[in-house]
């Protein structure tokens, strides 16, 4: 749904919350050949794009042992792996997707001193190595023009410039109080980076950028942007064990192309300022690297 709302032709595309990289590998399909910058503040998740771009074959390898060892180890073999710490960049990357597959839900979530504290899934026979869907993924990151980066978003969106489009998909706000269980990075994001995040989106919508948002459909985001044109869309959430209480869910879709929002960029900018004082398509490429 969201590539409907990207120009049918894309100069330079910035995403600086990858997670699965979804949109881009959907816009890869679908659009002629851009320049893409891929970035993200988790450290584990930018190496293992790097490797699955650059050592593939070695990456393959150590997923199928883990696959085959899991297969005859199942619970004891997932926590062997999980207190692991390789030194190897293609090692981390085998160690993170052994994990994303194998753990409760698919979920990713560390503690505050970094490690990867998800317990371990009920998955029959997961799909540790999906070894066409891998270099499948490998060609696309590989190509000319596509640029993978360990960085913050206010580090990637700096050298945004007018026509370019910008996706931000960062943590959610939580919906309730006891919601907020997922950190993805060491470094929790609050309610207070929420607010800052809307103020780089209207310092890029003023720039020239077209820039779509994500997030959570509660009333605190709806007013951090109520001078865009707001989306919503229902999607189901995985995070729960019994597969009959996964109940759709709505998100918003922010889209900076609102005909108010010309005219009122200087004020939110403004108002943005005062509440940050106040407040602390599914590919095969998709499927290799799930987060």
């Amino acid at each position: 749904m969201l590539a409907q709302f990207c120009p049918e032709r894309l100069d330079r595309y910035f995403e600086p919350f990858l997670g699965s990289g979804a949109l881009f590998f959907h816009l890869v399909q679908s659009r002629p050949r851009f320049e893409a910058v891929l970035s993200d503040s988790n450290y584990e998740l930018i190496n293992v794009y790097l490797q699955v771009r650059d050592r593939t074959a070695e990456l393959v390898e150590l997923l199928q042992e883990h696959q085959q060892n899991y297969y005859a180890g199942r619970e004891r073999y997932y926590y062997s792996v999980r207190d692991l710490e390789p030194t190897s960049g293609v090692e981390r990357a085998a160690r993170m997707i052994f994990l994303n597959r194998t753990c409760y839900n698919g979920l990713f979530r560390v503690n505050r001193s970094g490690r990867f504290n998800v317990p371990h899934g009920t998955y029959e026979r997961p799909t540790i190595c999906n070894r066409d869907a891998l270099f499948s993924a490998a060609g696309v990151l590989a190509r000319d023009g596509v640029r993978i980066t360990h960085a913050s978003y206010t580090q990637t969106t700096r050298s945004c410039a007018k026509g370019d489009v910008v996706y931000f998909d960062p943590p959610y706000l939580p919906l309730t109080k006891t919601a907020n269980f997922v950190d993805y990075t060491r470094e929790s994001f609050g309610w207070h980076d929420h607010v800052e995040l809307a103020g780089e989106f209207v310092r890029l919508h003023d720039l020239g950028c077209a820039v779509i948002l994500s997030n959570s459909d509660t009333r605190k985001i709806r007013d951090l942007y109520g001078d865009f044109t707001i989306k919503t869309a229902r999607v189901e959430r995985l995070i729960n064990c019994n597969a009959s209480r996964r109940t759709g869910q709505r998100e918003l879709m922010i889209l900076s192309s609102s005909p108010n929002a010309v005219v009122r960029a200087r004020k939110k900018k403004k108002d943005v300022c005062r509440a940050r004082l106040a407040a602390p398509a599914t590919t095969a490429a998709v499927q290799a690297i799930r987060f």
